[in-house]
């Protein structure tokens, strides 16, 4: 019998499982051939402190020690830019503002980034503290640490349904059952699925698809140094990754759950959007994919007992800010779990917690 059943094995289940591990026996149950396969495993990967609702910002600020300084670090510098056109200058002014960039002169965002268009780029702005997040290293030193505390990671076992009793919950694979005293539910796009199936209400937690395509570097440039760039309002974005760069509509189309896959004519006008703004046309793509990003009606994170049943815990509605507030959002789900004070302050633990659908 485990003490804690996690359901899902993304970013959100295994850092709650990793923080609870040193005090509970905890099993981590991933529908998945492997861990981080679907929103965790399509991330852009980008720590901004500033980026999210206030308790987003609260739970990215608390997570920055963490980001830094845990086994060596997880990040590294990569630096935002912001990019409006001639008719844009009050959006581009609003984000600015909402986003912290210094603004700069068009010229100096060519120089960082020298596929920008001239003739496009009439308004730019900067800001150097976003780092790049080293995922796939931070999502095995938590499979390290719950197996070090003894705990399980177990992938191939989609969960079929849960039963409550006197006795706590049973978890139900195809292959095996499993009974603790706490579920929590770190399922994604599913977590809704996963409360139903345990008699919970269901809080609306409805996923959105992100699609992505990887370029090959403009005419081979050296692209290691450039900035993430975003056009205004977020209506698309480029980052570079690997030699090559990653380029998004920033679609936020509601979906049910499922296996991700991008919207061609989604893709397409994200494309034509970034092409808009620089030299170098996009002549084939490398590859294409899609993410799932789960949002709350309210679009803050939901962490914590449910109100009903304080027994079965949300660890869900994380959208797009998944790794870059694990630290501090798993180290809230367990101490509310094992009955401690959050050092999160307040504000942000009474905006995060499922007890704000009630009131």
């Amino acid at each position: 019998m485990s003490d804690i059943v996690i359901i899902g094995g993304g970013i959100a289940g295994l850092s709650a499982a990793a923080r609870l591990s040193a005090d509970a026996r905890v099993t981590v149950l991933e529908q998945e051939d492997a861990t981080g396969y679907h929103a965790s495993g399509r991330s852009a990967a980008l720590f901004e402190e500033q980026y999210g609702l206030p308790s987003t910002i609260a739970l990215n600020t608390a997570s920055k020690d963490y980001h830094f300084e845990a086994h060596g670090g997880y990040l590294s510098p990569r630096g935002l830019m912001i990019l409006g056109g001639p008719d844009e200058q009050d959006v581009f002014t609003a984000d600015a503002q909402k986003m912290g960039v210094d603004v700069i002169l068009p010229a100096e965002a060519i120089e960082m980034v020298p596929v920008l268009d001239p003739e496009a780029v009439a308004f730019a702005g900067y800001h150097a503290a976003a780092y790049d997040i080293d995922t796939d290293r931070m999502m095995q030193d938590f499979i390290r640490e719950i197996r070090r505390n003894r705990g399980e990671v177990i992938a191939k076992s989609p969960v079929i349904s849960i039963t409550r009793s006197a006795r706590g919950w049973t978890v139900y694979t195809e292959k095996e059952q499993y009974t603790c005293a706490t579920v929590v539910n770190a399922a994604g796009a599913w977590a809704d699925t996963i409360a139903r199936m345990a008699g919970i209400s269901p809080l609306n937690i409805v996923p959105h698809r992100r699609s992505m395509a990887r370029i090959p570097a403009p005419s081979g440039d050296d692209v290691s140094n450039w900035p993430m760039f975003f056009g205004v309002g977020e209506t698309w974005y480029a980052k570079p990754d690997a030699g090559a760069l990653l380029v998004s509509p920033a679609d936020e189309d509601p979906v049910e759950p499922h296996d991700a896959y991008a919207d061609d004519m989604v893709l397409a006008e994200g494309i034509a959007r970034y092409e808009a703004m620089v030299t170098k046309p996009v002549t084939r793509l490398l590859a294409s994919w899609a993410g799932l990003r789960s949002f709350a009606p309210d679009r803050a994170l939901v962490l914590g007992p449910d109100p009903i049943e304080n027994s079965f815990v949300w660890c869900a509605g994380q959208g797009g800010y998944g790794f870059q507030t694990a630290p501090a959002a798993s180290q809230l789900v367990a101490d509310l779990i094992m009955g401690r004070t959050p050092a999160l302050p307040s504000f942000a633990v009474e905006a995060l917690t499922p007890d704000r659908f009630t009131t």
